[in-house]
């Protein structure tokens, strides 16, 4: 199994800043593509950023200019750099995962994270 665990959440002021973090650990591995999502009460969950195996990005519209994904070479720790925060950003930013076992049969998997509460409030 892989498994994520999420860091780096908590309350910040408008204006301020937080930086997210996302570990994989278990079985040998190869991540894909890491992305962060995140659900705020009664909303569907909503893509955020990713990143993928090159290291290419994408960013939701709403996050442009605001937020940077990054990761280290291995793919195993993802960050979520977050500038500017905004009130609407509040939510339950989760980590994601996809890729494929390094050993036969090379099964793929989806993993996720539990989540970390991201509250931006004076």
């Amino acid at each position: 199994q892989v498994q994520l665990v999420e860091s780096g959440g908590g309350l910040v002021q408008p204006g301020g800043s937080l930086r997210l973090s996302c570990a994989a650990s278990g079985t040998i591995f190869t991540i894909n593509g890491m992305n962060w999502y995140r659900q705020a009460p009664g909303k569907e969950r909503e893509l955020v950023a990713q990143v993928n195996l090159g290291g290419g990005t994408n960013y939701a519209d709403s996050v442009k200019g605001r937020f940077t994904i990054s990761r280290l070479n291995a793919m195993n720790t993802v960050y979520l750099q977050m500038n500017s925060l905004k009130p609407e950003d509040t939510a339950v930013y989760y980590c994601n995962a996809r890729g494929y076992y390094s050993a036969s049969p090379y099964h793929t998997f989806d993993s996720w994270g539990q989540g970390t509460q991201v509250t931006v409030s004076s």
